[in-house]
């Protein structure tokens, strides 16, 4: 016995537990305590072009959920197979149900619902469009039937988008527009780094052995400039500025001390330090044990197809570079979805440097994925984690 999916519709906003502009990684979490109502999801992406191309989650039977690339904010939503009864979908618009796997909606209905609209082969209106063919947005109504025909015409899907703010209708690529659901998180991480105005070479901070100054987070709907430094930034600061973390856990890992040529590192066991995790973030930051003062920051670009898909939200990070002079309100900037290629270069001009090799399933049993191998690039202050399609998928900065 299957229960029935009774979804409200809310044209340009969402449908049912689903909100137009909730990111993918916020999705899925959701999804994972409503298996008794979705226990089919499919993910789909470019294995190409992970890094910027929609993510689809399909929730079979009823629902498709297009997710924009470069924020991986739900775009789209699709709801489709009305009249199938496995499970049996409800639809209701202002407490009115105007469909059932038992009464389909049709054209007629439609109209008396919604109002009038501009004739095509779609009936089409802010926020949200019916179409009466199964296969193709692009095919319906072409012509040959009756008046009565057309009017009693069975609506096959329905699609529900963000309404348009300039009267024009945007492109299924298009960036989600900011919407009270991303308020407070983050829209961009900046890492300035330091470098050579005339050559271009990256430069360490003096007194620091670094090339960065930190992270520069900007927030969705806020005023908010949040600058992180390593070694200055405290525990408490984070808690006030970014409230507390998802979770708060001891660092365990401590192999890659061996490779540290401080020998006074390589025998201090770092029992006492601790991680801030921000999965709601995608973002994790080391903290002291002793000073509680931030040691090491890392950023994840959650790409789908990598083992650590879905751990984090994609936190959309840049490398800045310095101006060329002080009018200059462009300085040059490499993306989380730039190729490691692209951003090596940027970084360290000269030769390619040598890597580790990293296998995330090395520390689970009976456990095997695709493409679960990653290399690690070292920079001074900074450790670039890549995976086999050339795509950085953590930042670390220390």
């Amino acid at each position: 016995m299957f229960s029935t999916l009774d979804l409200d519709i809310r044209p340009g906003s969402g449908i049912g537990m689903f909100e137009l502009g909730t990111s993918l990684w916020a999705v899925i979490d959701m999804l994972r305590g409503l298996q008794h109502l979705f226990p089919q999801v499919e993910v789909k992406f470019d294995p190409e072009d992970s890094a910027t191309t929609p993510v689809i989650l399909h929730l079979r039977p009823h629902l498709d959920l297009l997710f924009s690339g470069y924020h991986q904010r739900l775009h789209t939503i699709c709801v489709r197979r009305l009249r199938e009864p496995h499970p049996p979908v409800m639809l209701r618009y202002k407490d009115t149900v105007i469909s059932t796997s038992t009464e389909p909606l049709v054209r007629v209905h439609v109209s008396r619902t919604f109002g009038p609209t501009y004739p095509g082969d779609e009936l089409k209106y802010p926020g949200i469009w019916f179409s009466f063919d199964d296969d193709s947005v692009n095919e319906g109504f072409k012509g040959g039937i009756t008046h009565i025909e057309q009017r009693t015409q069975e609506v096959k899907r329905i699609f529900i988008r963000q309404k348009s703010v300039d009267g024009e209708e945007h492109d299924a690529l298009d960036e989600v527009l900011p919407c009270p659901i991303m308020h407070g998180d983050i829209s961009s991480a900046v890492i300035k780094v330091i470098s050579d105005s005339t050559s271009g070479v990256i430069k360490l901070i003096p007194q620091s052995n670094q090339i960065h100054d930190g992270v520069h987070f900007s927030f969705f709907s806020s005023a908010l400039l949040l600058h992180v430094r390593v070694g200055e930034t405290t525990a408490q600061d984070l808690t006030i500025d970014l409230g507390p973390p998802s979770r708060v856990h001891h660092k365990e890992d401590e192999r890659m001390t061996i490779h540290s040529p401080n020998i006074q590192a390589s025998d201090d066991d770092g029992s006492t330090d601790y991680f801030y995790n921000y999965f709601h973030h995608g973002v994790d930051f080391l903290i002291s044990g002793q000073t509680h003062v931030v040691r090491k920051i890392i950023i994840h670009s959650n790409m789908p197809g990598s083992p650590l898909f879905q751990r984090y939200k994609r936190c959309p990070w840049q490398l800045e570079g310095k101006p060329e002079d002080d009018e200059d309100d462009s300085p040059p900037r490499k993306h989380f979805h730039d190729k490691f290629e692209t951003i090596r270069r940027f970084l360290s001009p000269g030769e390619m440097l040598p890597s580790m090799l990293l296998d995330r399933t090395d520390e689970y049993d009976n456990i095997t994925l695709p493409n679960s191998s990653t290399r690690l690039y070292g920079y001074d202050g900074v450790i670039l984690e890549v995976n086999e399609a050339s795509q950085v998928v953590t930042v670390m900065l220390f």
